[in-house]
């Protein structure tokens, strides 16, 4: 029996229900294809009505269950809606997974980057995150179990560029953070999936005149350079969302994973790596020039 519908999971329709957000195509919609060979219903969302209720068909033509909510799930009322259709739908919600998001400006940076185009950004990915998570989060800790996967990115390391997407899925990577010490309590379970597939954001002329500008300003070696132009398909990101949604993942939480193609990776947990140390009882604070020979030798 698949570790998505063994044992301790609800009966609800023969399984356990999921809300995708972002699944109306691309990595998302593998998703939810990935969470559906499992046995698991789905909810799908989209901001075109008319590509997720499409989405959703071809889901369940697949011998699944889906429902379609459209919308922007950075709206706190579509958020919401999600929940309350994996309700209606299929008694409750077990998997909570935000695939949402959307590209920054071709060519942007903080030299050109508007006031309303960062916040678009934080919108997208961020906000996006914790309104559905907020929206489903008092159902999960009163079942006292659930599975959450945030979608953050490598970009927020600052090697793609870039401005308002890295400041946005670097607050998904520590908004994820404080849900997991957040939520543990309650047997609820929260970690972030950096993904990496051919999507419409990883694809097309603008697309790849960014990797190669990156790449000729030196942020990007010549190898990832290469891997970024030709990205695996989203099916080979999928399995990891679906693994960390499973009862095989019950041990793992607040966790930061990278995917790309066939690679799996892990992100350190963040913690400061010792410099130097003198006690404030019986020291005076630490001069420039003392910090510079610390810091630079």
């Amino acid at each position: 029996m698949s570790p998505l519908v063994g044992p301790t999971a609800p009966t609800r329709n023969g399984g356990r229900a999921a809300v995708v957000a972002g699944s109306s195509r691309g990595i998302g919609f593998a998703v939810a294809k990935s969470l559906m060979a499992e046995g698991v219903s789905v909810v799908v969302n989209g901001r075109d009505g008319d590509v997720a209720r499409a989405a959703a068909d071809e889901l369940t033509a697949m011998g699944g269950s889906a429902v379609a909510v459209s919308g922007d799930v950075a709206d706190e009322e579509v958020a919401q809606e999600m929940i309350h259709s994996a309700v209606r739908a299929y008694g409750g919600v077990d998997i909570v997974i935000n695939c949402a998001g959307a590209a920054e400006p071709a060519g942007s940076s903080i030299l050109t980057m508007t006031t309303r185009e960062f916040f678009a950004q934080l919108d997208a990915h961020l906000v996006s995150s914790f309104e559905l998570v907020r929206a489903s989060a008092p159902l999960l800790v009163e079942q006292g179990a659930g599975a959450v996967v945030l979608t953050g990115s490598a970009a927020s390391s600052g090697v793609f560029g870039g401005t308002g997407y890295p400041a946005g899925k670097g607050g998904v990577n520590s908004l994820a953070m404080a849900l997991a010490a957040d939520l543990r309590p309650h047997g609820v379970r929260v970690n972030v999936v950096c993904p990496g597939g051919r999507t419409r954001l990883s694809t097309g002329d603008d697309y790849r005149a960014h990797i190669y500008d990156l790449h000729e300003r030196g942020l990007l070696d010549a190898g990832t350079r290469d891997l970024a132009l030709d990205p695996a398909p989203p099916e080979y990101v999928a399995p990891l969302y679906a693994y960390l949604a499973s009862d095989l993942a019950s041990a793992v939480t607040g966790e930061i994973f990278s995917a790309s193609g066939g690679f799996i990776g892990r992100y350190p947990q963040f913690q400061p790596e010792f410099v130097a140390y003198r006690g404030h009882d019986d020291a005076p604070p630490y001069t420039v020039a003392e910090l510079a020979q610390i810091v630079t030798g």
